[in-house]
C-alpha cells in the first residue's frame, strides 16, 4: 500500500541573492504583489538566472497584506531588501504582501524544473505544484 501523500506547494521564482538570504537564515520576509492560496504555506525556492534549479523550501508563520509603507515599517528590517529597491518593487499598487518565514531547508542537490512530471514553465512569480510528502 502506497502511504505517499500529495501536498500543494507554491513554486515561487526568487532571485539568487534573495535565496541565498532566505537559506541562510537572514531574510525573515518574503514580499509579494499577491497572496497565496489558502491552506498553501509552504514554498519551494527556484533560485532565478544562472542558477535556475530548485534549491530549497520555507514554511509560511503569517502572512501580511497591507499597505506598502505598513509592511516596510512592519518587515522592512528582515526583508534583505533596501527601502528604495522595495518602493520600486510595488509603484503604484496599494497593497503589499509579506510572507513570513519561519522554517527553512536547503536541498542537498537542487534540481531543475525538468525533474518534474510533467516540468512546470518558469513561474513569473510563482506556480502551485502537487508534491509528494
Amino acid at each position: 500500500m502506497d502511504l505517499r501523500a500529495s501536498q500543494r506547494v507554491a513554486l515561487m521564482a526568487i532571485h539568487p541573492e534573495f535565496a541565498e538570504a532566505i537559506l541562510a537564515g537572514s531574510k525573515k520576509a518574503e514580499f509579494r504583489k499577491r497572496r497565496l492560496a489558502p491552506g498553501v504555506t509552504t514554498v519551494w525556492i527556484y533560485s532565478t538566472a544562472p542558477q535556475q534549479r530548485v534549491v530549497g523550501k520555507f514554511e509560511i508563520g503569517r502572512t501580511v497584506s497591507d499597505s506598502p509603507k505598513r509592511i516596510w515599517r512592519d518587515f522592512g528590517d528582515v526583508g534583505s531588501i533596501t527601502k528604495e529597491a522595495f518602493f520600486r518593487y510595488y509603484g503604484d499598487s496599494p497593497v503589499a504582501v509579506a510572507f513570513e518565514i519561519v522554517q527553512t531547508e536547503r536541498f542537498e542537490v537542487p534540481f531543475a524544473l525538468s525533474a518534474f512530471d510533467p516540468p512546470p514553465s518558469i513561474p513569473q512569480s510563482f506556480v502551485y505544484l502537487d508534491v509528494e510528502t
